[in-house]
């Protein structure tokens, strides 16, 4: 099982994301090694702090209107190796390193499996 490496974010990083009217900023989650796009997800301040600090992803659920760390149902966590957030302030992006069969609800690798115009 891989580790959690904790990520140390200064006060003027983390001031510098933005947050939309919801207090959400979409994060994409890129794996680490292929660089191939896994998912895009949301997180609030609370849910980035987390995920900084634990090395895990943690998400909120705009559909549940709740938290929720990858892979704590399924079992397909990532574990966050590297973030960034965009010269904006209002994208973040997460490299990971993913455990088990992807990041996909519906059991694909990646949330971007279907392609325009393959069918």
């Amino acid at each position: 099982m891989p580790a959690a490496t904790p990520i140390t974010a200064g006060e003027a990083d983390l001031a510098a994301v933005r947050y939309d009217a919801d207090g959400l900023v979409p994060a994409i989650v890129q794996e680490h090694g292929s660089g191939q796009v896994l998912m895009l997800a949301y997180m609030n301040a609370a849910t980035l702090r987390r995920s900084l600090d634990s090395g895990r992803t943690v998400f909120w659920s705009r559909s549940r209107q709740e938290e929720w760390a990858k892979g704590d149902t399924s079992g397909d966590r990532q574990w966050v190796r590297e973030a960034y957030y965009d010269c904006d302030g209002d994208t973040l992006l997460f490299v990971v390193e993913q455990e088990g069969k992807g990041a996909c609800h519906t059991g694909e690798r990646t949330c971007f499996f279907r392609r325009f115009g393959s069918g």
